[in-house]
């Protein structure tokens, strides 16, 4: 048996018929940039944000990159953020010019920590960036009143979450500015790159149009360079057919974590927590586990795919050595990335699989199948 991480096939023969049909509309249309599809895919975001506006884009890394540039954020400012999350966090920040400023992680949710991002702030702070790893919300009302007290910009990197939510408001419209991917292998994931900057600012979300736009809002008239970075009405078509079961999915992901947490007992692996607070969509299924390489080889063995997320924090990449930060200076993240073992999981998981699964890890482990 082989078992994936992530089952895009199987997502696609699920909705084979519609996304056939989504891909056929638009060809026939002739309208391959811009137009309806793009349009009533920005609607239907922000009904399930929560947020006023929505802006596609090329992709998430442009969603982050964008939203500091209309927020202002430039050469010398300081965000504060989490080491523990893909690059594009970081990198976003330093392609403006800006300073990311790291703080350790809560070791249960595995999200930037409220109160050692407080202890980062100076002067220099121009925003909060807190990330919903894995699709867990991070603690937004501490963050919000973080960012109140000293009068920052909070920007959500929902990029990982879409359909999670954060005492019962939708994530993506918790914060100033959010941003969202359409990575393929995101909760909901397109045919290629895709993503969207949301907020309830319209002042904020016409800056990141323009932006996005070649700096034009007439063509061959521009007010400011600007770049190219927009969702094309191709991948909006598929992704509008996929959001419709965004929700159900999202619960077959939370029924699947269920199931894994139940079995997990006896194996010495320590299952992703789910604050209750928040309503966890299980973007990925990322647990704690002491002998990780071991137990990754092992399952391998056995055509179980698992990921290492992430494998390298933030603070220790090469190109981000000129902050200055050393190993040792965020011992959770440090921690948490070495025994950071996700095991597979997507809505189209059969049950068979998901046993299979838990018993070779239990086979692997030495624990007792219960």
């Amino acid at each position: 048996m082989k078992i994936p991480l992530i089952d895009l096939r199987a997502q696609y023969m699920e909705l084979r018929t519609e996304i056939d049909e989504a891909i056929s509309r638009v060809l026939h249309s002739g309208v391959y940039i811009g137009g309806p599809e793009v349009e009533a895919f920005e609607q239907e975001i922000t009904a399930v944000t929560g947020a006023n506006h929505a802006v596609s884009v090329g992709n998430g890394t442009d969603a982050l990159l964008l939203a500091l540039e209309a927020a202002g954020i430039g050469a010398g400012d300081e965000v504060v953020t989490t080491p523990f999350t893909f690059f594009a966090t970081a990198e976003s920040i330093v392609r403006r010019g800006a300073i990311p400023v790291f703080a350790d992680i809560d070791e249960r949710t595995y999200n930037l920590s409220p109160e050692a991002a407080a202890a980062c702030i100076t002067p220099r702070t121009k925003a909060i960036m807190p990330v919903h790893l894995f699709g867990q919300p991070a603690d937004m009302d501490a963050f919000r009143a973080l960012a109140d007290r000293h009068g920052l910009l909070l920007i959500e990197d929902a990029c990982q979450a879409l359909g999670a939510a954060y005492k019962g408001r939708p994530v993506g419209g918790t914060a100033d500015i959010s941003c969202i991917s359409f990575f393929p292998t995101k909760n909901l994931g397109g045919y290629g790159d895709g993503g969207i900057v949301v907020t309830g600012d319209a002042k904020l979300a016409d800056r990141v149009h323009l932006l996005a736009h070649h700096g034009s809002r007439k063509k061959y008239f521009h007010e400011t360079t600007g770049c190219n970075s927009r969702l094309d009405p191709l991948h909006a078509a598929v992704l509008r057919v996929k959001l419709a079961k965004l929700q159900e999915w999202n619960e077959r992901r939370r029924g699947i974590a269920a199931y894994y947490d139940r079995h997990l007992a006896g194996t010495g692996i320590v299952p992703p927590y789910a604050s209750p607070d928040s309503r966890h969509v299980y973007h990925l299924y990322a647990t704690q586990c002491p002998d990780r390489a071991n137990v990754a080889a092992e399952m391998r063995k056995f055509g179980i795919s698992t990921g290492h997320y992430y494998p390298c924090p933030l603070h220790l990449q090469e190109a981000l050595r000129g902050l200055g930060y050393r190993k040792g200076d965020f011992p959770v993240t440090e921690r948490t990335c070495e025994h950071s073992l996700s095991l597979p999981i997507s809505p189209q998981l059969p049950e068979e699989q998901q046993i299979y699964i838990m018993d070779k890890l239990h086979e692997v482990t030495g624990g007792s199948v219960s």
